[in-house]
């Protein structure tokens, strides 16, 4: 009875596994068989394998396979699409590489051209500095001798002040 209706439905095996199969299927019909006498015997209730409930474990055994083979299609069209996709990152992967690659090699060139004009702003530096320093000096000569007219200046006019009497009184005897 199983050889007739497994026949025809499609199993993704060898005829030798589908065969197997078959004749598992009537060990197990067997089986039941002998497990309903020993429960008469046990409990003088009767029970019965009839060819529907047979064929009801057939088509139980039909729609179980169906829906393993639909998930294992599924999880096998994941997994190629998984392979696809880490085929698409390993060339991207390669691809990156190579821009990097080409990338430190600038980076390398601008890292030189960097430490160039690091050190030409460096050099500029210390010459401004030297020239600031130079200046400051000057500066600072100049402020000593401002300083020191001031207190020459302030001596003159302190000493003008003094005379500024002496002045008065000559201006007013001429004229």
């Amino acid at each position: 009875v199983a050889q007739h209706f497994l026949a025809s439905y499609h199993i993704e095996c060898t005829d030798e596994v589908k065969q197997s199969v078959v004749n598992t299927m009537g060990t197990f019909q067997d089986i039941v068989a002998e497990k309903c006498v020993e429960y008469f015997e046990r409990y003088r209730r009767r029970t019965f394998v009839t060819p529907k409930s047979y064929l009801s474990f057939i088509g139980g055994y039909k729609a179980i396979y169906k829906e393993k083979f639909a998930n294992v299609g599924s999880l096998s069209e994941r997994m190629r699409t998984g392979l696809a996709k880490l085929m698409e990152a390993e060339v991207s992967v390669n691809q990156l590489s190579k821009e990097l690659v080409m990338k430190e090699k600038d980076l390398v060139v601008a890292s030189k051209k960097a430490d160039e004009v690091l050190l030409e702003v460096t050099m500029k530096a210390q010459a401004a500095e030297k020239v600031k320093m130079q200046v400051q000096k000057v500066k600072d000569k100049a402020q000593a001798i401002v300083d020191d007219i001031a207190i020459d200046k302030a001596a003159a006019e302190e000493k003008l002040e003094a005379a500024r009497p002496a002045l008065e009184e000559a201006e007013a005897a001429l004229q």
